[in-house]
């Protein structure tokens, strides 16, 4: 199974979203958050949040850029856990039991979406409002197949 795990290429996340995502938390698209938004919400900050930033399931933060990366099944099970509390701290769902379906399926969506590409693979969203909402385009960038001479500095016994 694979889901994407938050990347950061420089600080420039820290910036442009109100609150950044961590490195290394796991992520999901998270364009629920903009389902009622307006033209009107797109200022500033938010519009950096609504234009391209995966959202962090774990601190609910936003990035720009997620890696494909192999996900545990325990793994999983304790992030619809995370996504349903959030539904109803943040979202006002009635209860867990109500919203851990639409948690599940929230990384059911990920999961397919990281299931069409090799891990390594950094993958972005772009965002829209549209008249029948919001609508998301991803993009992958794929892992670049470097030699060992790229990197290595090799050393002659003289």
């Amino acid at each position: 199974m694979l889901l994407a795990r938050a990347i950061h290429f420089d600080e420039s996340d820290q910036r442009v979203f109100f609150n950044a995502a961590r490195t290394g938390e796991w992520a999901i698209s998270g364009g629920f958050e903009f389902s009622n938004w307006s033209d009107a919400d797109l200022v500033g900050k938010a519009r950096q949040a609504f234009s391209n930033g995966w959202l962090g399931a774990e601190t609910f933060g936003r990035v720009t850029f997620v890696a494909v990366t192999p996900i545990q099944t325990s793994e999983m099970n304790t992030l619809v856990q995370v996504i349903a509390q959030h539904f109803v701290e943040v979202y006002g769902a009635p209860s867990i039991e109500a919203a851990l379906p639409v948690a599940q399926e929230e990384l059911r969506h990920m999961s397919d979406l990281c299931q069409e590409h090799d891990p390594n693979t950094v993958l972005t969203v772009t965002r829209e409002l549209s008249d029948s909402g919001v609508r998301e385009q991803f993009r992958s960038i794929q892992p670049a197949d470097a030699e060992l001479e790229q990197f290595a500095v090799h050393a002659t016994p003289d």
